[in-house]
């Protein structure tokens, strides 16, 4: 290897060590439950890394789009597939915006984790684009339309991320439990979504909102 070329690779080296420090606290070293860290891996890995590339990027997005629009039969150039296509791609950019602290075009573990944290401690005050993929997902799962989700919708979108349907039908009936009904509406679901992202407690019922039944 020439001088120049290795000059590259030992500046490349030293950089990936860095830039994760300069542009944020490593994941172990976050004042982050263990329980809370492991609902945050969880979504991240299923929801929004579809890739698995270990970032989650624009692709990602991509990727979930077509799955989504697969699951309900959506086709490109409907008007559905259109209105899902904007809606990811809005909420890709508000994730982007917020989280990619170093500008790569990826959001990492570290940069997803400490916006979360910061959400943790005033979810009232939620980002747009957290709020609007919250509307996003309660949209997709009540697939009827009706203002609410059932155990047959739920099971439809969590299993469609690679999940087991046993398991997605036992975290309904945990997490619907709270309205002691068989369906879970918007007004639940916010409360829902809002102790997932922030609750200590492992039974509380907002922690088997996307589908897991144990962390």
């Amino acid at each position: 290897m020439d001088t120049f070329n290795y000059g590259k690779t030992v500046l490349r080296e030293m950089m990936s060590r860095v830039m994760p420090r300069v542009f944020g606290v490593p994941l172990q070293n976050m004042p982050i439950s263990d329980f809370r860290k492991k609902k945050l891996l969880y979504v991240f890995n299923v929801f929004f890394d579809v890739n698995q590339s270990g970032t989650i990027d624009r692709k990602d997005f991509e990727l979930a789009i077509e799955k989504i629009c697969s699951l309900r039969g959506w086709s490109s150039g409907t008007e559905q597939y259109k209105k899902t296509y904007e809606s990811m791609i809005q909420i890709w950019d508000g994730l982007r915006q917020r989280a990619d602290a170093n500008k790569d075009g990826q959001v990492s573990v570290e940069e997803w984790a400490s916006m979360w944290n910061e959400y943790a401690k005033n979810p009232e005050n939620a980002l747009e684009w957290q709020t609007q993929y919250l509307r996003f997902m309660f949209d997709l799962e009540d697939a009827s339309g009706d203002g609410s989700i059932d155990v047959d919708e739920f099971i439809s979108v969590c299993s469609c991320y690679g999940l087991e349907p046993s398991e997605c039908k036992e975290a309904f009936q945990k997490m619907s439990c709270v309205s002691g009904k068989k369906e879970v509406n918007y007004e639940q679901f916010v409360a829902l979504w809002k102790q997932f992202f922030t609750s200590e407690n492992p039974s509380d019922p907002g922690n088997f909102i996307f589908g897991k039944t144990k962390f």
